[in-house]
């Protein structure tokens, strides 16, 4: 297995469009390793407090209009 610092140094060494197509490979390598770890916490229950904290908060109009909170006002 190479190491960190070989892989950054081989990275630079590919050209422009080999770097693009591994960065595209990246982001959906780590796009599927997030979804997978979505669905193991949601299908072991991690995520069960949170979701009934946010459906109390939306049955109780404890909510914001998300423009409201990224303009601060």
């Amino acid at each position: 297995m190479k190491t960190l610092l070989e892989i950054e140094k081989a990275i630079k060494e590919l050209p422009a469009k080999e770097a693009r197509k591994l960065a595209d490979w990246l982001n959906q390598y780590l796009d599927d390793a997030w979804d997978k770890q979505m669905q193991n916490d949601l299908s072991t229950g991690k995520l069960d407090d949170f979701i009934a904290k946010v459906e109390s908060d939306i049955e109780t109009n404890r909510v914001r209009d998300l423009n409201e909170i990224l303009d601060n006002t």
